[in-house]
């Protein structure tokens, strides 16, 4: 599938969210409180022209410099607008002028919506894949996110190889899209409905962690999943038994980051200090760290909260000095729509393997 065909998809065929033909790109309605709040701000004509598959507002923004990947009418720059503040910044990379368009033209509404004094939002033209050619520093920002745009990319490696250039030191890609539960056939590659619905573009998950780490990603870590029904006899006919999965993703630039859960016998202790989670902090699937308590973790866990924005919120224990070889649990990944059993759950309590 080539750029015109879903510039057309997405600047024409469709014309607002109804117009889509299955729950792929569609939000899930379990929205929180406080981006509810900054939703409430986002102009009409924003929302209408949304196609979003996830939420992709991670913890503690305040500040932050964010770039949106495939931010089509704006409506997460504008989330995120809000909550980096006057003093963050988002960037909007969208290659469909009709989305831009409307983007753009509600920059001083939201500069006003928030209380700020300018717009702290822009927008570039371009593609995904060649994220070099645009006027983006490297090293330049410090959270990259996307909402169900990946799978439209033709050269998904050179977006994410793009994503690392363009990340400090201790940045993340948070972001969501949809997957596969094996490799889609060719033959479905190039169905226009099939791929602007965001289906048939879709990498099978484990070819996503390879690439991932092939990038410079060493240690993808899944927030959340969750099962996509096609409700669409005709075009569920044609994926037949393919399964998909919106999933959303954290990626963080740290060098050195080992292939596996190794235990040093380290731990941490969230404090409670980020405003909307007071009470349990989400690193991933698979840590839930209740503030207050001693969390052991393995050493890459460690260094994502040390090394990155998360650092001043947690208290951390123990050093590097003995290895007492892999986490308890490493290698016990489950599928997407898996979950774990009561033991399991207790043993990720106090602590458990990456996931």
């Amino acid at each position: 599938m080539n750029h015109e065909t879903v510039q057309e998809y997405y600047g024409e065929t469709l014309q607002s969210s109804a117009d889509l033909q299955t729950n792929a790109c569609c939000t899930p309605g379990d929205v929180p409180d406080f981006l509810k709040q900054v939703l409430s701000k986002v102009h009409d004509e924003v929302l209408a022209k949304y196609y979003g598959c996830g939420l992709i507002a991670p913890q503690a923004l305040r500040g932050m410099r964010i770039l949106d990947l495939g931010c089509g009418s704006g409506r997460d720059v504008y989330a995120l607008s809000g909550l980096v503040g006057a003093d963050g910044f988002v960037v909007g990379v969208d290659m469909t002028d009709a989305q831009l368009d409307v983007a753009r033209k509600h920059q001083d509404y939201h500069a006003e919506a928030f209380g700020y004094d300018k717009p702290n939002t822009a927008f570039h033209k371009g593609l995904i894949e060649e994220l070099d050619k645009l006027p983006l520093e490297a090293g330049s920002f410090d959270i990259i996110v996307s909402n169900c745009v990946l799978n439209l990319a033709t050269d998904k490696e050179a977006v994410l190889r793009g994503v690392h250039r363009l990340l400090k030191p201790g940045g993340e890609m948070y972001f969501s899209d949809v997957y596969a539960d094996r490799r889609v056939p060719d033959a479905l590659r190039k169905d226009p409905v099939l791929y602007g619905e965001c289906l048939s573009g879709a990498l099978y998950w484990n070819d996503f962690q390879n690439m991932a780490k092939s990038a410079g990603f060493a240690d993808p870590r899944l927030v959340e999943d969750r099962v996509l029904t096609i409700e669409n006899p005709a075009l569920q006919a044609k994926t037949g038994p393919i399964r998909f999965y919106s999933a959303t993703y954290r990626l963080f630039k740290i060098e050195g980051l080992e292939p596996a859960c190794e235990d040093y016998g380290q731990a941490v202790r969230y404090k409670g200090t980020l405003p909307d989670a007071r009470h349990v902090f989400v690193l991933d699937k698979h840590h839930h760290i209740a503030a207050k308590r001693v969390f052991p973790v393995c050493g890459n866990t460690w260094r994502m909260l040390a090394e990155s924005r998360f650092a001043d919120h947690f208290e951390f224990i123990g050093a590097w000095g003995t290895h007492f070889g892999l986490f308890e649990g490493c290698g016990s990944a489950l599928p997407f729509d898996q979950e774990p059993d009561a033991q399991t759950r207790a043993d990720q309590s106090s602590g458990s393997c990456c996931g």
